[in-house]
């Protein structure tokens, strides 16, 4: 019968994934690994196997965090506020990059900036977060053109890919130096230029303060 293990997994995975994302996969070595956590590589390879699967791990739990964050703001519920989860979820990513002092960035893009061209798990995890963000946007957009706060003749498919592409895009910038400020007029430009139907005038939908995952990462997707 195996022995329980003595450590706190999660707490592993969570050091684990603070190293990875401070020096990237390639600048990540197993020592330093069992550097951050404590454990020795004997252990680390036991209960997670070898760097790549480690990071696998991590890299998925993070994707997660990633979709986890968008449904928490874009779960549904009545069209008349469709808009304004729209509006909430896209300052949200602004402000979370904003608040990036370091400019670590998200792992997600990170790693799949790294990795996604020659690693079919990277490539399958990112398209299937990608996909699963889409979707949660176009939902949105279809209430809001419901309601009538958007024009019911527009695309929702590409006027979701639009948003999904700015609050991707924020993530890139701001870790690049763009100032907060103009994160967040990037974020009300989107918003802004949503088609409304004709004759109808925006809806005020205010900026939303940040707020970090469950697991503590500043996500900005």
């Amino acid at each position: 019968m195996p022995r329980p293990r003595a450590f706190d997994e999660r707490q592993v995975l969570e050091r684990a994934r603070e190293q990875f994302w401070a020096t990237g996969y390639a600048g990540t070595r197993m020592d330093d690994i069992a550097q951050a956590t404590g454990l020795g590589k004997g252990s680390l390879y036991g209960a997670f196997g070898d760097k790549g699967k480690l990071f696998h791990r991590v890299f998925g739990d993070w994707c997660t965090a990633v979709v986890e964050v968008a449904e928490e703001r874009l779960a549904g519920g009545p069209d008349a506020e469709a808009l304004v989860r729209l509006s909430e979820y896209v300052h949200l990513m602004a402000e979370n990059t904003a608040s990036d002092t370091e400019r670590r960035g998200c792992l997600l893009a990170k790693g799949a900036a790294e990795l996604a061209q020659h690693d079919p798990t990277v490539a399958g995890r990112s398209a299937e977060t990608m996909t699963a963000l889409l979707t949660l946007l176009r939902t949105e957009i279809s209430a809001a053109q419901r309601h009538g706060d958007v024009d019911s003749a527009a695309d929702p498919e590409r006027l979701a890919a639009l948003l999904l592409t700015v609050v991707r895009g924020i993530e890139a910038v701001g870790k690049a130096g763009l100032d907060p400020e103009t994160l967040r007029n990037v974020a009300d430009t989107a918003l802004a230029v949503l088609p409304m139907p004709e004759g109808q005038k925006r809806r005020a939908t205010g900026r939303s303060p940040a707020r970090k995952n469950a697991r503590g990462a500043n996500t900005a997707t």
